[in-house]
Order: structure tokens, then sequence, then C-alpha cells
């Protein structure tokens, strides 16, 4: 088991572990390096280390620029400020023009939890997964944060990292492979998937563990790669169950529930229930407690699970 510890910090670690194996890596940041934790890259490697201050559009703009020079640049930020501040910036320079860039948000969903509705971030996946040649990787646990940073700086072209605020685990053991657009399956089950990305898979395993007690076989199938979707596994699984349950810490608009929501639409039509933030702002307030008001922890999932099959 993997002592838990801070998505931001194995982020900040697995930086400074890649820097050699990857030269041309180079870490920019907008005046958050003490909450994103590339502060460690900084000390470690300040000739390639960059603050722009508070301005994640120019940030962006000049990450884009260093790409054309050979560079990689991690960008790092807050996620909604990438999504909504940023955005402009992303899509007319890195996602049009197709450039190995890559797009750190961290506090992402409702992990940001002391700062309230105007720093959590419920929708950077609806806004990423839109932009054109992106790559949306969204980790859930220590494992999965090291593997994904690999793939993402292994991988050419745009990529959006979502990280969480929140100390995170182990669900995969010592198994650090991460491989883009392809899904994990956890555990398995007949009688319902359970399609989930990000750190509520914890929340999602402690789910089905519910749903076993009560004779409900529940699969439960990761997605670390939102776009591109591991459409395959995912049909395989909904075909196996005949019904899914995505879950997901995000607004159920536009983000990966969207996502399976259109694949299984187009290739797979099987009963379906989305677990996620509803159409508003949360708040500030203790982490675990808002995402149990807000319908993300594993008792509202296996509730879902249940109402989808009674038919309700």
């Amino acid at each position: 088991m993997v002592e838990a510890k801070a998505m931001r910090v194995v982020f900040g670690e697995m930086l400074c572990q890649l820097a050699e194996e990857f030269p041309e890596m180079v870490v920019l940041d907008a005046d958050v390096s003490s909450s994103t934790q590339t502060r460690m890259f900084a000390r470690k490697y300040p000739q390639r280390f960059y603050n722009f201050g508070v301005a994640e559009a120019n940030m962006v703009s000049a990450a884009a620029g260093m790409s054309t020079c050979g560079l990689i640049p991690v960008a790092s930020s807050f996620a909604f400020l990438l999504a909504t501040r940023a955005a402009d910036t992303v899509r007319s320079h890195v996602a049009y023009g197709r450039l190995n860039v890559k797009l750190a948000g961290g506090y992402a969903g409702l992990s940001d939890h002391a700062d309230g509705a105007s720093h959590q971030s419920l929708m950077d996946l609806a806004v990423m997964r839109a932009m054109p040649n992106m790559t949306v990787l969204v980790p859930s646990d220590a494992e999965t944060t090291r593997g994904a940073v690999r793939a993402m700086l292994a991988h050419h072209g745009p990529a959006y990292l979502r990280l969480s605020r929140a100390p995170v685990g182990s669900c995969h053991g010592a198994d650090e492979t991460f491989q883009i657009g392809r899904a994990c399956l956890l555990r398995e089950g007949s009688d319902v998937t359970l399609a989930v990305c990000g750190t509520l898979l914890a929340e999602a395993l402690a789910a089905a563990e519910a749903l076993a007690a009560e004779k409900i076989a529940a699969a439960v199938l990761e997605f670390g790669t939102v776009k591109p979707l591991d459409v395959d596994a995912l049909c395989y699984w909904a075909g196996r169950t005949g019904a899914v349950v995505a879950v997901e810490e995000h607004s159920v608009h536009g983000g990966f529930g969207g996502a399976v929501a259109e694949a299984l639409a187009e290739n797979r039509p099987v009963k379906l229930r989305r677990v996620g933030v509803k159409d508003r702002f949360a708040e500030s307030g203790p982490y675990e407690a808002l995402l149990d008001k807000y319908g993300l922890s594993a008792p509202h999932i296996a509730r879902a699970a249940r109402e989808l099959l009674a038919g309700g």
C-alpha cells in the first residue's frame, strides 16, 4: 500500500524525477508554484523554470512559442484558470497549432475545498475535451499520476493533465503503467459497470464493495484518459452488464459522463446514469463533506447503481 500523499506533491516529485530523461522539458507556472508544487522543480532546476505571475494566458502563449523551438513546456496553474482565463490562448495557439505543450491543471474538481466556488473546477473537462487535438488525462492515485506525467511528456501534441489537491493513496498496487487511450479494469462484475475517472475511483471501488454485499456484482472500469476515450472497453463492459454508471468529480454537463453517453448512444445503447455535480456551483467546506453533499461519495454511487438496475 502506498502512503497517502497529495497528488500535487506526486506531480512535483515526478517532474524532478523525469528532468534528466526529458532534457527538453521546461516548467512554467503562474505564481502558484507553492500550491501546484512545481516549486520542487524550480529549486532543483532553476534555469529550466519560469514564473509568469498571475498571467495564465501569457504563460500559455510563451509555452506555445517555446514548443516551436523544440522544448517541451509544462504550463501549470489551477485547473479553472487554464480552462477559463487562458482558454483563448489554449485554443488559438496550442490546440489550433497542434503544439507540443503540456497543461497541468491543479486543484481540480471540488478538491480546492476551502476556497469554494471561485476556485473549484467543475467545467475544465468539458472545455478541454472540446478542444480539437487535445489529449485529456485524469489520473486517480499516486501510481497513475506518475504514469500520466511520464506518458504526457512522451506523447507529442497538446495535452491536459487534471490534478487534484486531495491526498491520494494507491488503487493499483505498485503498477505505474499508464497507456493513453486505454481503460483499466479494476474489478469484474456482471450486473452493472461503474465507469469512473479521477480520484473518485476509490469511491467507486467502495461502492462496488457495498453493492457486492447486496449480491449486485459491479464492474469497475477506470478511464485515465477522457480523450481519446477507450470506446471499445466501454462498449464491451456495457454489453456484458447492460447498465453503466458514469462517475466524475465534475459537472454532469460536457465532461466524462457526456463522453460516455455519446459513445454509448452511438455504439452500444444501454441504461445509463451519470454521477456528477448537477448544474450549479459548489461552496467551501471539508472535502469529504462536499463529496457527500454533491452526490459523489460511495453511498451515492451505490444508490445510483441500485436505482438504475431497478429502472428508476
